[in-house]
């Protein structure tokens, strides 16, 4: 499946506006004053339980828990430990919509949504998924989005999760953790990554051409 069907998938529908809600305002999140987490570092502890189940899409931006059932969390320091050393070759998975992105980012947007496991969503991640990495179930997956209040990387990496990818990891504090520890990042009124830097690891698909992750 190409890529361009992946991420057409469900734009017209008006879904994925929800999606942006990531950076915006909550709807049903179960927070009163979400206001009071801003800022917060991605190891801040909001006492919010995980979940094996998908965060529904109108509810994206609310506080997150600390772990994920059947991956790993991976903080910044380990994220830049692993692009820099390519060991388990990272794949980075953006998984909101934003001009901005982390270097070398492959944009899954569709991906952060809620629904279920055997939604037509489900089933065309993973005919992406199998075509960018080859079919290889211990390619390691990073999948992130804006910081520790966003639950869109989270649905992604759980779907991948369910699909039998085994070496699946949350960066949880998102791109807000990475432009506080000062590191680069593309996109529209950012910094871009000097070309030398190692971080540019996956080579997998054609979107690492794009510097920008398509706008819906």
């Amino acid at each position: 499946m190409n890529t361009r069907r992946f991420l057409q998938l469900l734009a017209a529908s008006g879904t994925l506006l929800a999606l942006c809600a990531c950076g915006q305002s909550a709807k049903g999140g179960g927070v009163t004053d979400q206001s009071a987490y801003a800022g917060a570092p991605e190891t801040a502890d909001f006492k919010v339980k995980p979940t094996a189940q998908l965060r529904p899409t109108d509810q994206l931006h609310a506080p997150t828990p600390t772990s994920i059932p059947g991956g790993k969390v991976i903080d910044t320091r380990q994220l830049q430990q692993a692009l820099q050393s390519g060991q388990g070759n990272p794949m980075l998975l953006h998984a909101f919509p934003s001009p901005q992105h982390l270097p070398g980012a492959i944009p899954v947007v569709p991906a952060g949504q809620g629904g279920s496991f055997d939604d037509q969503v489900q089933r065309e991640f993973g005919q992406y998924l199998q075509q960018a990495t080859g079919g290889d179930t211990a390619r390691m997956l990073v999948f992130y989005c804006q910081g520790v209040q966003c639950w869109a990387s989270y649905n992604a990496a759980l779907r991948a999760i369910r699909m039998g990818f085994r070496n699946v990891h949350w960066y949880r504090g998102g791109l807000e953790a990475w432009q506080q520890a000062g590191l680069p990042i593309q996109g529209e009124n950012s910094q871009q990554m000097p070309q030398q830097t190692p971080q540019q690891t996956p080579q997998q698909t054609p979107q690492q051409n794009s510097p920008q992750t398509p706008q819906f």
